[in-house]
C-alpha cells in the first residue's frame, strides 16, 4: 500500500495538471472571429448542442467548456438561452475522453511527450510552440492514465480496498454520491471517470459500481459552474442553474432505471472489458440524457426565467 499511493497520487496529479494546461492552451486559441463564430451558431438549440459538444473535445473539459460560455454570458457575447445549448453539448462532448481513457493507449504515452518537448525546445515560432505544448500536455495526461494504471494492480490484495469496493458495487446510490464527492475534490469528472474505468480494467470494480461512480461525476461537476456564478448576472445564474437541474434530474432518472441501464449497457458491450463498459455507459447516460430533455428544454427556460427575471432598467435621472 505504500508503494501505491504515491504512484495513484502522482499519476492523478500529472493527469490533472495536463489537463488543466491543455484546457488553458486551447483556450488561447479563442479569438473574436471564434467569439462571434459561437455567438452566431448557438441561436439554435441542436447547432448550440454540436458547439457545445465540439468545444468540449477540443478543451478536454466540460467545466471550462461551461465556465467560458459563463464568462460569455456575462460579457455580453451570449445569452441564458444560447447557452442552454452548450452546457448540453459540453456533457455530451465530455465522454469522447472517457472513450480515449478506455482504449488504454497511455504505454504509449513517450510518443506525444517527445515530440512535444522536440517543439519546445527547438520552436521559434509561437503557433508551433503551442502545438508543442498541446502533445507535451496530452502525452503527460496519458502517462499519469499509465502510472493510475500501474499502481491499482495490486489494490486487490488490500482488504481495506475490496472492503470500500464491495459498498459501491452493492449500493449503486452510495456509488454515485462517492462519485460526486470525488469530483468536487479533485475538480474534475474526467478524473473521476478516468479513476472507475482503470478499476474496470483491473477487474477491481463491477460495471454497476463503475456507473454508479459515473453518474456521481455528473453532480460533483456542478460546483465548479456555481463558482462560476458568483457575482455574475442573473442570465449567468440561470446557466449555472440550468447546468445543476439538468445533471440532477438526469441523474434521478438514472437511479431509477439503474439495473435496467447497467444491463442494457452491459448488452451493447458484451465483448468489452468493464472500463470500455464504463466508457460506453457515460457516452450513453449523457446522450440519452440530452435526447430525453430536448422537448422540456423551453419548459425549463421559462421556469427559470420566472425564477429570476432579468432586472429592469433604471431609467436615466431616476
Amino acid at each position: 500500500m505504500e508503494e501505491i499511493v504515491p504512484l495513484l497520487l502522482g499519476g492523478l496529479i500529472l493527469f490533472l495538471f495536463a489537463i488543466t494546461q491543455l484546457s488553458e492552451v486551447m483556450k488561447g486559441v479563442f479569438t473574436k472571429k471564434a467569439e462571434f463564430a459561437i455567438q452566431k451558431y448557438t441561436k439554435n438549440i441542436f447547432s448550440g448542442i454540436l458547439i457545445g459538444a465540439v468545444l468540449t473535445i477540443a478543451l478536454d473539459s466540460s467545466s471550462a467548456v461551461i465556465i467560458l460560455t459563463i464568462i460569455f454570458i456575462n460579457s455580453k457575447v451570449l445569452t441564458f438561452k444560447q447557452a442552454i445549448g452548450i452546457i448540453m453539448g459540453a456533457n455530451i462532448g465530455t465522454t469522447i475522453s472517457s472513450q480515449i481513457i478506455a482504449m488504454d493507449i497511455g504505454k504509449y504515452a513517450v510518443i506525444p511527450l517527445a515530440i512535444g518537448l522536440i517543439f519546445e525546445v527547438f520552436a521559434e515560432k509561437a503557433k508551433t510552440k503551442r502545438i508543442g505544448h498541446i502533445l507535451l500536455y496530452t502525452g503527460m495526461l496519458f502517462f499519469g492514465l499509465h502510472l493510475m494504471g500501474v499502481s491499482v494492480g495490486s489494490l486487490e490484495d488490500s482488504d481495506l480496498f475490496r472492503e470500500w469496493i464491495a459498498r459501491i458495487n452493492n449500493n449503486y446510490i452510495q456509488g454515485t454520491l462517492i462519485g460526486g464527492l470525488i469530483t468536487l475534490i479533485i475538480q474534475s469528472s474526467s478524473g473521476t471517470v478516468a479513476i472507475a474505468i482503470i478499476l474496470g480494467k483491473q477487474n477491481l470494480i463491477t460495471a454497476a459500481g463503475g456507473i454508479a461512480i459515473m453518474f456521481g461525476t455528473e453532480l460533483g461537476t456542478c460546483a465548479d459552474t456555481l463558482l462560476a456564478t458568483i457575482k455574475g448576472s442573473r442570465q449567468a445564474i440561470k446557466a449555472g442553474l440550468f447546468h445543476l437541474l439538468f445533471n440532477l434530474l438526469t441523474i434521478a432518472i438514472g437511479l431509477l432505471v439503474f439495473i435496467p441501464f447497467v444491463q442494457l449497457v452491459q448488452l451493447i458491450s458484451t465483448t468489452q472489458d468493464i472500463g470500455n463498459q464504463i466508457a460506453n455507459a457515460h457516452v450513453l447516460f449523457n446522450v440519452l440524457g440530452v435526447i430525453l430533455f430536448l422537448p422540456f428544454v423551453g419548459w425549463m427556460e421559462k421556469l427559470l426565467n420566472w425564477m429570476l427575471p432579468d432586472r429592469k432598467k433604471q431609467p436615466q435621472g431616476a
